[in-house]
């Protein structure tokens, strides 16, 4: 099994003579058995500190952890049928691959005969079948973290948990790693819940990703869903790379249509009328403040039968390879488009910017959430 159910779980830390940190704000979520469950956001949201609660390495301030239906806050660690793979290896320096992979299975006395099936299988999962003799030291840093893998799968747990694994490999072999986890999950089917800053890693390895800001749950989502129908500004904000433009400014009633205003004091705003879908969602917002979104993707330079067109300097140009990036101002407001590579735009001239109207977002200015 592996299901994993976090019910109101709160955690608090309070040092001698300071205020009290809440750094997880009573939060809910159900990870089912054999998902593959992704807790990203910033530095500080709370998603460490949740991954080493289900893990039994800090203590519960409040709230329920269960694993299969089994409350194991006061269970320890060792109990808890899970194995851990963190940033750093840990290997033991002086213990061969073999011995380093085996040494969790020798602590619980299981047979030589079984320790050594179990290694095996793992090694030919992860490609470590030549290695096994190897120190530590004889070996790359992506392989050095396959056996971390190596030492977890042998435990052969209902929930594998990682702690950014990738965070101190190279831009390659990061992507590598990526692919090896994911084959894993898919070999294994077992629940893993993976605790990462990177949003591209979320985005290409997750069943569902849990985002979190500041010890708080923002949207729990497959990776699609999250990205196309974001539930605020912070998940919009940060899932999606380059991010999403945000723009704020006012709701005007037009005789029975209704136009988002650019707000914009230092030059002539733009206006965008919108479409049936807007309309109808914006309709209570008339006067209000709001806040507009567009996703570097559904901004091009042509005019289109289903857009709007901005005026704005091109800023910053940023060659790609197969695409460029350019960065615009409007007078008040910066914003990123993605180009196909033949884009010839140059620092300081000016383009008519169109925005696809059919995926714009609205935003209530107040409550940050999307306006639906």
């Amino acid at each position: 099994m592996g299901l994993v159910n976090l019910n109101n779980l709160v955690k608090e830390y309070q040092d001698s003579g300071r205020a009290k940190f809440t750094a997880v704000k009573g939060i809910n979520l159900e990870i089912e058995q054999g998902e593959f469950m992704i807790l990203v956001g910033p530095s500080g949201c709370g998603k460490s500190t949740t991954l080493r609660m289900i893990a039994g390495l800090e203590n519960v301030t409040s709230g329920t952890i269960e694993i299969d239906g089994r409350v194991v806050n006061s269970v320890a660690p060792k109990d808890r049928d899970i194995a851990m793979v963190f940033q750093n290896y840990a290997l033991y320096p002086h213990m061969s691959v073999f011995d380093n992979m085996a040494f969790g299975l020798k602590l619980q006395k299981f047979p030589r005969g079984e320790i050594r099936n179990r290694v095996h299988e793992a090694a030919e999962i992860l490609g470590l079948e030549s290695m096994l003799e190897r120190k530590p030291k004889q070996m790359s840093g992506g392989q050095r973290q396959r056996v971390a893998l190596g030492r977890a799968i042998v435990r052969k747990p209902k929930v594998f948990l990682f702690d950014e694994p990738l965070s101190n490999l190279d831009a390659k072999m990061r992507v590598q790693m990526r692919t090896e986890i994911s084959r894993l999950h898919s070999r294994l089917q077992a629940t893993m819940i993976y605790v990462t800053h990177d949003q591209v890693e979320a985005m290409t390895m997750g069943d569902r990703i849990c985002v979190m800001k500041e010890g708080e749950i923002m949207q729990v989502d497959d990776p699609i869903s999250l990205y196309q129908h974001p539930n605020n500004i912070f998940t919009a904000g940060f899932i999606g790379s380059p991010p999403m433009n945000f723009f704020s400014g006012k709701i005007e009633k037009e005789g029975n249509r209704f136009s988002f205003v650019e707000e914009n004091m230092s030059a002539a705003p733009f206006r965008l009328s919108l479409d049936d879908r807007l309309t109808a969602l914006a309709r209570n917002f008339s006067g209000r403040k709001i806040m507009m979104g567009v996703r570097p993707e559904d901004i091009g330079l042509r005019r289109q039968a289903s857009g709007c067109e901005v005026d704005a300097e091109v800023m910053v140009v940023e060659p790609m390879g197969s695409e460029t990036y350019l960065y615009f101002n409007t007078g008040r407001h910066d914003f990123i488009g993605r180009f196909p590579s033949e884009n010839h735009h140059r620092i300081g001239e000016r383009a008519r910017v169109v925005m696809d109207i059919d995926k714009i977002h609205l935003f209530d200015a107040d409550t940050m959430k999307k306006v639906s």
